[in-house]
């Protein structure tokens, strides 16, 4: 039997046919018009929607998916801007500043496998509008933060409420459109990520630089609003029949799959966060969390292959080595990512003494390609079917990139020039692996498992966005201590062995620094940076290797018909049934999805 590689698209089985009732239709016999007799009422189901006939409504939830993945982009993105300024204002900063990213990161990813199978079995719409409300509350908490711990509570609960978003964008787009058409509406959520990534470090600097800080979580509301109102009006899918009773749903849900996820998701979050930060890396508090959330992983996975019925992340989905190629090549690339979108303003402010704000304008050269490069690749994707050599190209323009970055960088008067050109080949790179890595991911399966594929699939992307912002601020912690004067050391004896936590301090400092110290303490973040840059490099030179393992595969052209768009909820026709020369014939003025069914 040939393996799911070898399969052609077209034997995969389409998700209409998966048990669920099918629509009744209108008997088109002789016989059986006489036997319904005339003037019958009947109710037929418009058919699912061609993707060669999309209309306003599906637009409509185009835009709606682009507005909510704007407000979760910008909220990543912002606040690694405004944080020197948040830590100064907020009591009890300390180094708890660094959950600030983390507890974000941490909620967006610890519930994304729950959401997928809760939008398989409540639909996607309610999960949708929950998924805002938690975002839209946690958002009002951050702006109302009267201490850090507040602002970090807050954080949390904004994170539970974007990874809810997240994943139920991608679910959605599979829902609605074949694979080989997806590149280009993938593109378009990717330019609503650059347009929330990029924009995301000017407007959180703008109002960090004016005091105003709290007004980057209080102008989410509006937006939050607009968003939720569009989900309900126009997200109108339809859903299979669900389980009777909240038991036979709980049943569905895989609980304890969920609870060993989430724990040993979290047991890693928090060792990464409080190694060279809380504590040192080799403490045992650091070490324990990572043992536990590391050996917890292993043990889900053997949970799910075995015990539940109805497992959360089915283990088919990579048993094939272009899957795990695509799943693997998925996280390299958000660990570059993250990487250069938590670090790079930091860089401008600390090495080029650029201000909040300038940083932000500082980095449009990497934040805003990406969505471009996603864009196009996505046409490239859909008219060549093709997406191996994309790949490709991108991982040897990442690593040409960050190579550049870590030489040419690691001089701080390097011209603005020459550090926009170099971001633009990052940018570029990450924007194609950003758009070409559901590929191989979801070429191998059947389309009825897209939603399980792409939760897991999102869920790497955001578990490797906290390993992104915990490898650089390990590296800045080890070169900055041996970097900086040790004159200029010792007056920050609270922070020196943590230098993520220094460079925090530091900042806001460097401009008030004479001369020639200003100059020593910006080449010595700028040689720690380089570091950074070099070491994203060789995750590039990682990436392509992984790429190899790839396989080119036809990409699916039908969509899940159990989770089609609606046209309307219910199409109600009045049908009138007359023989006329042996034919049933209904009569002109019937609606087309009745003519259709007929």
């Amino acid at each position: 039997m040939a393996s799911p590689d070898e399969q052609k698209t077209g034997e995969w089985p389409a998700g209409g046919h998966s048990g669920f009732a099918s629509p009744e239709k209108v008997p088109s016999t002789p016989r059986a018009a006489s036997l319904l007799g005339v003037d019958e009422r009947i109710t037929v189901e418009p058919p699912t929607p061609s993707p060669m006939q999309r209309d306003w409504r599906f637009w409509c939830i185009i835009l709606s998916l682009g507005i909510c993945m704007v407000l979760t982009a910008m909220e990543f993105s912002s606040v690694a801007t405004a944080l020197p300024v948040i830590a100064q204002s907020l009591p009890g900063a300390g180094g708890a500043y660094i959950w600030v990213g983390s507890a974000y990161n941490l909620g967006s990813t610890v519930l994304l496998p729950f959401c997928g199978g809760l939008a398989q079995i409540f639909g996607r719409r309610i999960i949708m509008l929950l998924g805002i409300a938690i975002f839209c509350i946690g958002s009002a908490l951050c702006a109302a933060a009267t201490s850090m711990n507040f602002l970090i509570g807050g954080r949390t609960v904004q994170g539970l409420g974007a990874g809810a978003i997240t994943a139920l964008i991608q679910i959605i787009i599979a829902d609605l459109v074949p694979l080989k058409d997806r590149g280009v509406f993938n593109g378009i959520i990717a330019l609503a990520f650059a347009i929330g990534s990029g924009t995301g470090p000017v407007i959180g600097g703008a109002l960090a630089q004016a005091g105003q800080w709290r007004w980057l979580f209080w102008l989410n509301l509006p937006i939050c609003g607009l968003a939720a109102i569009l989900v309900a009006i126009f997200l109108r899918l339809k859903t299979p029949p669900a389980p009777p009773g909240v038991s036979g749903k709980l049943d569905r849900l895989d609980l304890a799959g969920n609870a060993i996820i989430m724990g040993s998701t979290t047991s890693i979050v928090l060792g990464l966060t409080w190694g060279g930060v809380k504590y040192a890396w080799d403490d045992w508090r650091v070490l324990l969390c990572l043992i536990l959330g590391f050996a917890g992983l292993g043990a889900f996975l053997l949970y799910e292959a075995y015990v539940p019925e109805f497992p959360i992340v089915p283990l088919s989905l990579m048993k094939t080595r272009t899957a795990l190629s695509g799943y693997a090549q998925n996280f390299l690339n958000a660990v570059v990512l993250s990487a250069c979108a938590y670090w790079l303003p930091l860089y401008f402010q600390s090495c080029k003494l650029a201000s909040p704000i300038g940083a932000g304008v500082d980095i449009f050269g990497s934040s805003q390609t990406i969505a471009p490069s996603s864009l196009l690749f996505g046409l490239v994707i859909q008219r060549s079917s093709r997406y191996k050599q994309p790949m490709w190209f991108a991982w040897i323009l990442i690593i040409v990139g960050a190579t550049l970055l870590g030489h040419i960088y690691a001089n701080p008067d390097s011209s603005r020039t020459t550090n926009f050109g170099i971001q633009v080949l990052l940018g570029v790179g990450l924007g194609i692996n950003y758009i070409a890595a559901y590929f191989p991911v979801l070429a191998p399966i059947p389309v009825k498992q897209s939603a399980p594929a792409l939760a897991f699939f999102v869920f790497l992307r955001n578990f490797a966005l906290i390993w992104g912002v915990t490898i650089g601020g390990t590296i800045l912690q080890n070169r900055l201590a041996k970097e900086l004067p040790p004159s200029f050391l010792a007056q920050f004896p609270s922070s020196s062995s943590t230098g993520t936590e220094l460079a925090f301090e530091v900042i806001p400092l460097i401009k008030t620094l004479p001369e020639p110290l200003r100059t020593e303490v910006r080449t010595a973040f700028a040689k720690s940076f380089s570091v950074v840059w070099y070491t994203l490099a060789g995750i590039g030179g990682l990436g392509i290797i992984v790429s190899f393992a790839m396989k080119r595969l036809p990409l699916h052209t039908q969509v899940d018909d159990a989770w089609g768009q609606k046209v309307k909820d219910r199409v109600s026709v009045e049908v009138e049934l007359r023989t006329a020369g042996g034919r049933a014939t209904p009569m002109p003025d019937l609606e087309a999805g009745a003519k259709h069914a007929v």
